[in-house]
C-alpha cells in the first residue's frame, strides 16, 4: 500500500489503496515508517532534501482500517503508544522539510498524519473533522490539541459533539493548515513547493522546523524565541550554505545551495 519514489530531490511517499480510501491497517503503519526510514537515509546522503506525502484517489486518508477489528477486545494502548505515535513523532523529526498535499477524507490517523507534516496544502474537496463519536471513540494523533490551539475550545467540542466535518476552505480560514485550492491544482502546487524546498538550504529549513517546535511546545515569549535564533543563526553561520547565500547576494545571483 505505501509506495516511495525519489525525483527531483524529492522524496514522495503514497498512500496507495484508494478502494478503501486509504486507511491503514497495522501493517500500514510499519511501511509508511519504513518509508521515512528510507527517505530519511536518502537525506543524510544528500540525495533527499525534502518530502511530499500524497494519498492516491478520491481521499489522502480516512483513518484507521477497522474492518474486522473486535472493538470489545481492541488494544488500544498497542496501537495507539506502540505503533502510531511512534510514526507521528517520526514524521514530525524528519530532517527535511515535508510537505503534504491532502483531498477528500482526512480524519483519525489520516488527520494525524497532517499535523505531523510540515506544511500542508488541501483541497477544497477535503473533509476534516472528528466523526469519532460515531464509535464511541475519541479524537487521537493530536487533533484535540490542534483544533483546541487554532479553532478553541468551542469549535472543538462543537466538531467533536456534532461530529461535523470542514471543507478544506474552512480548515484554511481557520489557522488549521497552509492553503486550499481546486483539486486539480492540489498536486502540481505542493510537488512544486517541495521541489522548490529541495534546492534550498536545508540545514537552515530544519533550524526554523525546530525553533518553531520550541516555540509552540514551550509557549516561548519573543525574548526566549530570540534566544534560541541567535544560537541557530550561530551554528547556521558555519555552513557552506551560508557562505554561498551571501556570496551570491554580493555578486547579484541566485545561490546554488547544497543542504550542506
Amino acid at each position: 500500500m505505501i509506495e516511495l519514489s525519489f525525483a527531483e530531490g524529492v522524496a514522495e511517499i503514497v498512500l496507495n489503496a484508494p478502494h478503501k480510501l486509504n486507511s491503514l491497517k497495522e501493517g500500514d503503519l510499519g511501511e509508511l515508517s519504513a518509508a521515512y526510514d528510507e527517505a530519511a537515509s536518502a537525506v543524510a546522503a544528500g540525495s533527499v532534501r525534502a518530502l511530499l506525502l500524497r494519498g492516491e484517489g478520491r481521499a489522502f486518508c480516512a483513518g484507521r482500517d477497522i474492518a474486522g477489528v473486535d472493538g470489545a477486545n481492541d488494544d488500544a494502548r498497542r496501537y495507539l503508544e506502540g505503533l502510531l505515535t511512534p510514526l507521528l513523532q517520526k514524521m514530525s523529526a524528519f530532517p527535511a522539510p515535508t510537505f503534504a498535499a491532502a483531498q477528500g477524507a482526512c480524519l483519525g490517523v489520516g488527520l494525524g498524519l497532517l499535523i505531523a507534516t510540515d506544511v500542508v496544502y488541501v483541497a477544497d474537496n477535503a473533509k476534516i473533522g472528528s466523526p469519532f463519536g460515531n464509535l464511541g471513540a475519541t479524537l487521537d494523533s493530536g487533533g484535540h490539541w490542534l483544533f483546541a490551539e487554532r479553532l478553541g475550545m468551542h469549535r472543538t467540542l462543537d466538531l467533536i459533539y456534532t461530529a461535523e466535518l470542514m471543507s478544506g476552505e474552512d480548515a484554511v480560514k481557520g489557522g488549521l493548515f497552509s492553503r486550499a485550492m481546486p483539486a486539480e491544482d492540489l498536486l502540481p502546487t505542493t510537488r512544486a513547493a517541495a521541489e522548490k524546498a529541495a534546492t534550498g538550504p536545508t540545514q537552515a529549513f530544519n533550524a526554523s522546523k525546530e525553533l518553531v517546535a520550541a516555540i509552540r511546545d514551550r509557549r516561548l515569549g519573543l525574548w526566549d524565541a530570540v534566544v534560541l535564533e541567535n544560537e541557530a543563526q550561530v551554528e547556521l553561520s558555519h555552513t557552506s550554505d551560508y557562505a554561498e547565500g551571501f556570496a551570491a547576494f554580493s555578486a547579484k545571483r541566485k545561490p546554488g545551495f547544497t543542504g550542506r
